[in-house]
């Protein structure tokens, strides 16, 4: 793998985890896909960095966990904004 794409996804997994972060907002400070950042940080990052992936894997779980309560609030205020 090149040196420039494992800086990037260390980078991103600093970010990731610095931040209690999701994809999409990783993706948007980076300005590149949520797939490439999906990509990178479960499946590239196992190979650069085994210890930081296990750490990684865990925000990415308890992201997945949260979705529906995170998309509910979303839908909630986007209701009360237009109701409004």
């Amino acid at each position: 793998m090149h040196r420039d794409i494992e800086e990037r996804i260390k980078e991103e997994a600093s970010y990731f985890l610095a931040n209690n972060s999701t994809t999409r907002k990783t993706a948007k400070a980076f300005g590149v896909s949520k797939s490439l950042i999906h990509k990178d940080l479960s499946k590239r990052l196992a190979i650069v960095n085994p210890q930081l992936h296990t750490e990684v894997l865990k925000l990415l779980e308890h992201n997945k966990e949260v979705r529906h309560i995170r998309g509910g609030i979303t839908t909630q205020k986007r209701y009360k904004k237009k109701m409004a």
